[in-house]
């Protein structure tokens, strides 16, 4: 795809790309640009691959999605769908809470890591193990690892993201009803900052993806439907799956977001661009 060119003039020291799309018979095509193998850390990117885990949890019915946790280092009445969609008030960092459960969308990576501990304490096995068996080991991702917080210590390769982009166009691992809640909006009334970003009323979250909804601007496409979701990475790296155009994108870099912030939030919204431009048959 000759729209994935546009990343050789991101300004970082490396980067690679892949645009998947799934055919009708269920197999994913695949198209890439530069070493597809090299290793990043994905930083946020980690907290859909944690959504993933935690919803086989939840089918093998190791935890539940909707009932009060009931621990102490979870605030009063938050459940798993709270803590997944960013609305258990909790922090960004530490384990203050800023709002009341269900009240505001407060991006928390404290509230990634509660899940994982949960997950963790109902399976009798850490986290790390649990993921690699549901979902690396599953989906043929053996250059993935946990090497830290769930919510942003993830390390991967395109080969392997692609194979998750993959999963998240057309879901093996979770039942329909299960993969359609993970993208659905949850809480939506709620306001909130996508961090990096702006704050948005609403601020439209799924289970561990974010959902583009209305907001404008955007670091995906002005062309992602409002069903897009995915999620970008303080690391550089950033991943989406249009349902509606039947496409996904990952694209990861060794460059923290943070230094050329301004640069990603025109260059990832101009690639996305082309990338369905040209799937769509236009370029």
């Amino acid at each position: 795809m000759s729209a994935l060119h546009l990343v050789t003039g991101w300004p970082v020291d490396h980067v690679a790309a892949a645009v998947v799309t799934v055919g009708q018979n269920g197999a994913a095509a695949v198209d890439a640009i530069g070493d597809t193998r090299r290793e990043f850390r994905l930083a946020s990117l980690s907290k859909p691959l944690a959504s993933w885990a935690t919803m086989i949890a939840v089918e093998e019915g190791i935890v539940s999605l909707d009932a009060p946790i009931g621990r102490a280092d979870v605030p009063e009445g938050a459940t798993l769908r709270h803590l997944l969609s960013h609305a258990s008030g909790l922090a960004f960092d530490g384990d203050q809470q800023l709002a009341r459960v269900g009240q505001r969308r407060i991006y928390s990576n404290t509230g990634i890591e509660r899940v994982a501990a949960i997950v963790a304490d109902a399976a009798t096995i850490p986290f790390g193990i649990y993921q690699r068996e549901a979902v690396f080991q599953s989906l043929g991702m053996g250059a993935t690892e946990l090497r830290g917080s769930p919510a942003h210590q993830v390390h991967s390769n395109v080969d392997d993201m692609a194979a998750f982009v993959t999963e998240m166009l057309s879901p093996t691992l979770l039942a329909p009803e299960t993969s359609d809640d993970v993208i659905r909006i949850q809480y939506p009334d709620l306001t909130g900052i996508v961090p990096g970003v702006g704050t948005f009323d609403p601020c439209p979250w799924g289970l561990g993806v974010e959902i583009k909804g209305d907001k404008a601007p955007h670091w995906t496409g002005r062309a992602n439907s409002a069903a897009t979701f995915g999620h970008f990475g303080g690391s550089g790296t950033m991943m989406w799956v249009d349902p509606q155009a039947g496409v996904g994108l990952v694209a990861l870099t060794d460059r923290a977001f943070e230094t050329w912030a301004d640069d990603a939030l025109r260059y990832w919204p101009e690639l996305s661009d082309a990338v369905l431009a040209e799937h769509r048959g236009e370029h």
